[in-house]
Order: structure tokens, then C-alpha cells, then sequence
């Protein structure tokens, strides 16, 4: 095993840092950490795998991640440090539709596929993970709300729709095939998610206006309410 690298100081978990040794320190742990996640899965990961790969010590990994699930939070944190941006094709159906696409490409190929579902994997079987992805997603979303605001100034989508839901509309059919049921995806599955996400955008079904709430007993016609009071 090659030299163990020594850090003077222990940030806390998921902290963020400058460049240089730290973030040198911290690409190697997440390196390591992604190769055990997507060859063993997160049952078999250990401090003693992601030192012998990493070249970290494993008083250096205890101190300052904590143990393996610091480690896989961290290398979900630094995934979302990226510079990544939505596509932006010039319309609504193409933006969509291009993020729907990505999604599919992200999973097509087996070395692609297996670190992000390795993550999802771990979310399900430690808290700490599934935070972290939570957060993950969650930017990945925020960034892509830039998508429904370009719509709504173009005049594609109605103003006050939750662009947030909008996205997730998109891509949870998507991730239903991947990660429940298993059923292959290609572009046109892509294609056909995009475009009803978009169809009910223009529908007003992501307002978020009062009006969405659900009604009160007051609210519903008399006749309703003889009948739940009936029932």
C-alpha cells in the first residue's frame, strides 16, 4: 500500500474547504469510497477498504468523517459541488425532454449506472446517506427551476407553478423503471415523460395557488356533504 496521507486538522463532515491538500485528501476518499460502493455495495464497505484504497490513514478517515457513513455523505456532498447546469434548448418541451434524456444516459451503461445506484442503495440502509442525497437531489432540483422560469417568461407555462414539481414529475417515472420495477428506458420513454410533465404544467397542475387545497366540508356542495354524512 502506497504512503498513508496525515491531515493536521479534522474539519467537521461534509465541511468545505479551499483547494490543495485537503481537497486532494478528500477527491481520494471519494474515489475510493464510489469504487467499494459500486463493486460491493454499502453492506460491505469498510474504513479499512476506503484506507487501503485512498491511501488515507484510518485515523485521518475516524477523525474526520467519522466512519463509513461520513464518508459516503461527504462523497455525495462533493458530487453536488459540480458545475452542472440544465440544458436550456430554447423551449420548454426541449428543455424538459433533454433532461429526461440525461437521465436515461446517465443509466445506459453499467460503469455509468453503478456508483448513483450505489448511493441510492446506501440511502436506503443509512440515515445519513439518504440526507445526503436528499440534499443532492434537492440542488439538482433548485438549479433546474431556472428551466420552468425561462417557460413561464417565453409564455410556455403559467406563472406561480412549482418548478420544483415540475422536474420531479419528469424524472419519477423514470427512476419508478431503474430502481422498482427494472423495466428497460431509451429516449422515447424519456420523450413521452417529459412531454405529460409538460402537458400538465400547461394544465395549471403544479399552481400553487389556494386554490389546489383540498376542500373543506364547508367548502363542498350540500349534497357531498349529506352523503359523507350519510356514509
Amino acid at each position: 500500500m502506497n504512503e498513508s496521507i496525515e491531515e493536521p486538522e479534522a474539519p467537521a463532515p461534509g465541511s468545505r474547504r479551499p483547494g490543495g491538500r485537503t481537497a486532494r485528501t478528500r477527491a481520494a476518499v471519494r474515489d475510493a469510497v464510489l469504487t467499494g460502493l459500486s463493486e460491493h455495495g454499502y453492506p460491505a464497505l469498510t474504513v479499512e477498504y476506503v484506507a487501503e484504497h485512498s491511501g488515507v490513514h484510518k485515523t485521518t478517515l475516524y477523525r474526520r468523517w467519522g466512519g463509513v457513513e461520513g464518508m459516503v455523505a461527504d462523497a455525495l456532498d462533493l458530487a453536488g459541488e459540480d458545475r452542472w447546469s440544465p440544458p436550456d434548448t430554447g423551449s420548454l418541451g426541449g428543455d424538459l425532454r433533454a433532461l429526461a434524456r440525461e437521465v436515461v444516459d446517465g443509466f445506459a451503461e453499467p460503469a455509468d449506472a453503478a456508483a448513483p445506484t450505489a448511493f441510492v442503495g446506501a440511502a436506503f440502509q443509512s440515515p445519513r446517506a439518504a440526507e445526503a442525497l436528499r440534499s443532492f437531489y434537492a440542488e439538482r432540483f433548485r438549479r433546474c427551476e431556472e428551466v420552468v422560469k425561462r417557460a413561464v417568461a417565453r409564455g410556455e407555462a403559467p406563472a406561480g407553478a412549482d418548478a420544483g414539481a415540475v422536474v420531479r414529475a419528469v424524472s419519477a417515472p423514470l427512476f419508478l423503471r431503474l430502481f422498482v420495477t427494472r423495466e428497460p428506458l431509451d429516449h422515447r420513454l424519456a420523450d413521452q415523460a417529459a412531454d405529460a410533465a409538460a402537458a400538465a404544467l400547461a394544465a395549471g397542475v403544479f399552481d400553487r395557488s389556494p386554490a389546489d387545497a383540498a376542500p373543506t366540508t364547508k367548502d363542498r356542495p350540500a349534497a357531498d356533504t349529506a352523503g359523507a354524512a350519510g356514509g
